[in-house]
């Protein structure tokens, strides 16, 4: 339909593939952002001496519920509270 805000209609030959090659996209990034979380607080994890699985099942144990994409920034940015998660998590195990 030709609206005013439309006035001419959206070419179709190029159109199509690049929307479909935008939706497969958006929801890569959502598994490659995922992906890299678990590699940073596993990388972390380990430092403190606990495998990634092992980790999150002990915080699970706990009753801690922090998602996988602030686990990753504490890890990066305050070492010392991962650190702290790493203890309660094994102390739960």
């Amino acid at each position: 339909p030709l609206s005013r805000g439309r006035l001419s209609p959206p070419p179709h030959g190029a159109d199509l593939p690049a929307r479909a090659r935008a939706s497969r996209d958006r929801r890569a990034r959502k598994r490659d952002c995922r992906r890299l979380w678990i590699a940073r607080s596993n990388a972390a994890s380990r430092q403190g001496g606990l495998p990634y699985n092992k980790f999150m099942h002990g915080l699970r144990v706990a009753g801690v519920e922090i998602d996988r994409k602030v686990l990753a920034d504490l890890a990066v940015k305050d070492s010392g509270s991962f650190a702290r998660l790493v203890e309660v998590a094994k102390n739960s195990l």
